[in-house]
């Protein structure tokens, strides 16, 4: 179930995005909620530190158990990166006369993550070669910076 995330890579069709939906429900609530800027960024590297843990630990499991390196059933790998691109713009407080805007740039950050992780440009598609859980994370950890990295240029003023 961790390395599902509760699941949600094992329900059908696009596997990768039903698991990067996790911390976006998660950021639109701390905004919803008003949190501070602090508790947003909490929670997203909470997750991005606890995602990171379960591919990489049980990596030699679920390499055996669904018989592939990556298996698309594993998504907590997806959840790391979808949370560092989200940090591109946690540390805005969501303003309530612009929600539209904050709304705007977290669904931005979703977007561009899926892109990235999906299109593997460069770097992001050689870093699959890491061993084990190593190779499984890091490619969607450099997709969320760089996806995190085109919210916070759109988020400057």
């Amino acid at each position: 179930m961790l390395c599902t995330s509760f699941g949600l890579g094992l329900l059908p069709k696009a596997p990768g995005t039903w698991g990067s939906l996790l911390p976006l429900v998660a950021v639109l609530g701390c905004g919803h909620f008003q949190c501070a800027p602090s508790f947003t960024i909490s929670v997203l590297l909470l997750l991005v530190l606890a995602s990171s843990a379960v591919t990489i630990g049980l990596a030699d499991w679920y390499r055996d158990y669904f018989g592939k390196k990556d298996p698309s059933q594993v998504v907590s790998d997806e959840v790391a990166g979808q949370s560092i691109a989200l940090l591109g713009m946690a540390w805005i407080v969501p303003p309530l006369e612009n929600p539209v805007r904050w709304i705007g740039l977290a669904v931005l950050a979703f977007v561009f993550f899926r892109i990235f992780d999906i299109w593997k440009p460069g770097l992001i598609d050689r870093s699959q070669r890491l061993p084990s859980g190593w190779g499984v994370l890091t490619d969607d950890i450099l997709a969320g910076i760089a996806a995190g990295c085109i919210v916070l240029a759109v988020a400057l003023p």
